[in-house]
C-alpha cells in the first residue's frame, strides 16, 4: 500500500512537472515599448501637459465632453463590456470556493407513510496545480485589457468631440471668408456697371465679375453642407439627433491648441491604452495556455454530506442525521485528443496576442513619428502661406486702386482678389490641420481624460 501511494505521488509531481507552459511573450512585450526607435526632435514651442482636456482652453467644451461621456452609445456599449468581465471573473472566483448545496424531497405512496429525505452537501476541489489560481488570473487580465479598451475609447472619443469642434469653427469660418468675398465682388460689380453706364468698361467685364460671383455662391452652399454634416456628426459623438451651432461656443478665430511634449517617446508609448490592453491580452492568454496544460493532470474533489429521513418534514430536517465524506481522485486518460488540441489553440491565441501587441507598437510609434512629422511640416506651410497671404493683400490693394484709375482691367482684378481669398481659405484649413494634429498627437503620446 505504501509502495502504491509513493508511486502515485510521484506520478503527480512528474504528470506535473511535463505540464507547464513556459511562453514568454508577455516579458518580451513588457521589454518592448518602442526602444531602439530614431524619434524625431519634437519643435521648442511643445508643452508639458498631462491630458488631453488641457490642450484645447474654450469654455463651453468641457460640458460638451461631459455629455459624450454620459450618452455615447459606444462608450457605453464599452462600460457594459467592462461590467461583463467584472463578472465573468466574480463566476470564475467562485469555482475556487467550496459549494453548499440542500435538498428536501418527500413521496406519498398508497398504503404506506409519507417519506421525507433531506440532504446538505458541501463539496470543494483541491487546486493542487494552482489550475483554478490561473483561471482566475486569466479573468484579472481579461478585465485588465476591458478597462484600457475602455480608456481607449474614452480618449478616442474625447478627441473627436474636439475634432468635431475644431471642424465646425473651421467650416463657419470657411462660409464667413466666402462671404466676405462675395460681399466683395457684388460691390465691385456695382462699381462696373457704373464705369460701363459712363462708357469706361465693357459689357464683358460685368458678365466675368457675375460669373465669379456666382461661383463664390456655389461655394457657400458646399460649406453650409459640410458644416451640417460636421454637425450631425457632432451630435452622434454626444449621443443627440440633432444639434445647431448656436449649441457650440463657436469664437470667429480658431482657439489655441497647445503641442504636446514628448521628451522619451517609448516611455510614452507606454502609457497608451490600446498597448495596455493588447499586453493584458497577450497575459490572459498566457494564464489559460496554462489552464490547458493542468487540464491534463489528475484532479482531487472532497466532499461531505449530511442526510436525514422521516415521516413528516420536521422529523427530516436532521434530526439524527448520517454524515458522509467523499475524496475523489480523477485523472484524464483518453479524450481523442481533445485536451492536446485545446493546448494548441491556446498557445496560438497566445502567438497571436503577441502579434497583435506588435502590431499595436508598430501603429503607435508611426502615430507619434507621423505627429511631430506633420506639426513641423505644417508650421513651416502656414509660415509660408502666412506671407503669401499678405503680399497677395498689398496686390489686391493696388489692383483696386489701379482698376479705378483704368490701368490694369477686370480679369486681373478679378485674379488677385481670387488669390487673396484663395490663400486665406488655404490658411485656415493649414490651421485646423495643425489644431487637429495636435489632438491626434496627444493622443498617439496616450494622453487621457483628466479626472
Amino acid at each position: 500500500m505504501r509502495h502504491t501511494l509513493l508511486a502515485v505521488s510521484l506520478t503527480l509531481v512528474l504528470s506535473g512537472c511535463a505540464s507547464q507552459y513556459t511562453g514568454d511573450f508577455s516579458e518580451n512585450a513588457q521589454l518592448n515599448t518602442g526602444k531602439g526607435v530614431s524619434w524625431q526632435t519634437m519643435p521648442a514651442e511643445a508643452n508639458s501637459v498631462t491630458s488631453l482636456t488641457e490642450l484645447v482652453s474654450v469654455p463651453g467644451l468641457p460640458a460638451l465632453i461631459d455629455e459624450a461621456l454620459s450618452g455615447n452609445p459606444g462608450l457605453q456599449q464599452q462600460l457594459i463590456s467592462l461590467k461583463t468581465a467584472k463578472a465573468q471573473k466574480r463566476v470564475t472566483n467562485a469555482s475556487r470556493l467550496p459549494g453548499v448545496s440542500a435538498g428536501l424531497s418527500g413521496t406519498r405512496q398508497q398504503d404506506s407513510d409519507d417519506s421525507y429525505n433531506t440532504s446538505l452537501t458541501v463539496s470543494w476541489e483541491a487546486d493542487i496545480w494552482n489550475k483554478l489560481g490561473n483561471q482566475v488570473s486569466a479573468a484579472q487580465w481579461s478585465v485588465a485589457a476591458s478597462e484600457a479598451e475602455l480608456t481607449s475609447v474614452t480618449n478616442t472619443l474625447v478627441a473627436e468631440v474636439m475634432r468635431g469642434y475644431l471642424e465646425v469653427a473651421y467650416y463657419q469660418q470657411l462660409i464667413d471668408n466666402e462671404q466676405a468675398r462675395l460681399t466683395l465682388l457684388k460691390n465691385n460689380q456695382e462699381v462696373i456697371l457704373k464705369r460701363y453706364r459712363t462708357g469706361l468698361g465693357a459689357l464683358e467685364d460685368l458678365d466675368n465679375a457675375r460669373t465669379s460671383s456666382a461661383s463664390s455662391e456655389a461655394n457657400i452652399a458646399a460649406y453650409k453642407e459640410n458644416l451640417a454634416q460636421s454637425l450631425r456628426a457632432l451630435a452622434v459623438l454626444l449621443g443627440r439627433t440633432d444639434m445647431s451651432v448656436s449649441d457650440l461656443p463657436v469664437a470667429a478665430t480658431f482657439p489655441d491648441v497647445l503641442l504636446p511634449l514628448t521628451s522619451l517617446p517609448e516611455q510614452d508609448l507606454a502609457r497608451r491604452p490600446d498597448l495596455m490592453a493588447a499586453y493584458a491580452n497577450i497575459q490572459a492568454q498566457e494564464f489559460s495556455t496554462r489552464v490547458a496544460y493542468k487540464s491534463l493532470l489528475p484532479s482531487i474533489s472532497l466532499s461531505a454530506a449530511l442526510s436525514d429521513a422521516g415521516t413528516s418534514p420536521s422529523q427530516a430536517l436532521f434530526t439524527n442525521p448520517v454524515w458522509q465524506l467523499l475524496g475523489q481522485l480523477t485523472a484524464p486518460l483518453f479524450q481523442g485528443g481533445e485536451l492536446r488540441a485545446n493546448i494548441d489553440i491556446q498557445e496560438l491565441a497566445v502567438e497571436n496576442s503577441w502579434w497583435g501587441y506588435q502590431s499595436t507598437l508598430l501603429t503607435a510609434v508611426k502615430e507619434v513619428q507621423d505627429g511631430i512629422g506633420q506639426e513641423k511640416s505644417l508650421a513651416s506651410q502656414y509660415q509660408a502661406t502666412s506671407v503669401a497671404l499678405a503680399n497677395a493683400k498689398r496686390s489686391s490693394d493696388t489692383y483696386t486702386k489701379q482698376y479705378r484709375q483704368g490701368l490694369v482691367d477686370i480679369l486681373d482684378l478679378l485674379s488677385v482678389y481670387q488669390q487673396t481669398y484663395d490663400l486665406q481659405a488655404q490658411l485656415l484649413q493649414l490651421q485646423f490641420n495643425q489644431l487637429s494634429n495636435r489632438i491626434s498627437l496627444g493622443l498617439a503620446l496616450g494622453l487621457g481624460v483628466s479626472a
